[in-house]
């Protein structure tokens, strides 16, 4: 079979519509969904979040918190800004809310410490940063993707990372920093209990993937880990494949939820992967790596993800994810429980 060059296409619709043949275009064609030249979606954390236990004041807050995250993303994409700076920024502003697990926000440790981890990585070039175990760091994702940009590394840990923070120049906060009311007295409650078991506030995480207009894919995660975690556990997040991902052939991916059932099913880069091997869309690679694969092994939690089309997808298997997203043409969209 001979196939027709563009241009003698173009010169073929001509000429039957001066003869007057009607024209016929595929259904696929007229349905084909529109692409979006940029966009971002934003998640706080994913878990026991239901309507009937938060207050109006409090829904709102994690509203508003999340709506400003998204402008602040979609103005830097808008302004032709690059997926990195957009994950990077957004995220900076979910570490310093204390509403998020993440930066302010971090939860305590069985020590009543605070040690935080983040990962960041670019779609275009497959680079990727990441820490794990800081706790003088203000803004983790910042130091990881320094990680990625100024050393041959991809993840650094506890000291040795706080090292290289103070040797490029990034002050480092007190551990008072991170005090915050709540989260301590999450940890009495924990304590008390005297048994490991989850609660609304034990883990979560914060994260954000990126599409700027030049077709580059970015995502980044940051958290501060579980409630009364002990023996140094890392979870996740910091983990490339795990907690984040992004392959501009593919999509880019943050996860959220118990942590070891991420880096055991390696789920960011399944998604991924899922999609590149059985060429099935974004949604639908996402759905079958968390809704199925994820709970058939006992875990738990969600994702947010975006592809090089500007197709999203958001599943979990809790009982809400803080979630939202903004792409362009659209206004900006913040959910938070199931049945939204």
């Amino acid at each position: 079979m001979q196939f027709i060059k563009q241009s003698q296409m173009q010169k073929v619709i001509a000429i039957f519509f001066i003869l007057g043949f009607p024209i016929l275009v595929s259904a696929q064609a007229q349905n084909a969904p529109e692409k979006h030249t940029f966009g971002l979606v934003v998640h706080g954390g994913a878990g026991t979040i239901l309507k009937s236990k938060m207050s109006a004041e409090k829904e709102r807050a994690y509203r508003n918190a999340l709506e400003n995250a998204l402008y602040k993303g979609f103005k830097i994409l808008e302004s032709d800004g690059s997926s990195l700076d957009a994950v990077e920024q957004v995220i900076n502003m979910l570490e310093d809310d204390s509403l998020f697990n993440a930066g302010k926000g971090a939860v305590f440790t069985a020590e009543g410490t605070n040690e935080l981890d983040a990962s960041i990585m670019d779609g275009k070039t497959l680079n990727a940063g990441a820490v794990a175990g800081v706790m003088h760091i203000k803004n983790p994702i910042s130091l990881a993707r320094l990680v990625m940009e100024e050393s041959p590394h991809v993840m650094l840990a506890q000291e040795g990372a706080e090292a290289f923070a103070k040797h490029h120049g990034i002050p480092l906060v007190s551990e008072d920093y991170f005090f915050t009311q709540r989260r301590w007295e999450s940890l009495q409650r924990r304590i008390e209990r005297e048994k490991q078991k989850a609660e609304e506030d034990s883990h979560g995480t914060v994260g954000c993937v990126a599409l700027d207009k030049h077709g580059n894919l970015a995502a980044g995660t940051s958290t501060g880990g579980m409630t009364y975690k002990r023996f140094g556990r890392i979870g996740d997040s910091p983990v490339i494949g795990a907690g984040t991902y992004a392959n501009n052939e593919t999509c880019a991916v943050s996860a959220t939820g118990h942590g070891e059932y991420f880096i055991r099913n390696v789920v960011t880069h399944d998604i991924s992967a899922t999609m590149a091997y059985k060429n099935i869309p974004l949604e639908e690679a996402a759905y079958e790596v968390i809704m199925d694969k994820l709970v058939e092994l006992g875990g738990s939690g969600g994702v947010i993800a975006i592809d090089s089309d500007g197709n999203i997808a958001m599943p979990f298997t809790t009982d809400g994810m803080y979630r939202g997203y903004y792409l362009s043409g659209e206004s900006p969209v913040v959910k938070i429980f199931t049945e939204e």
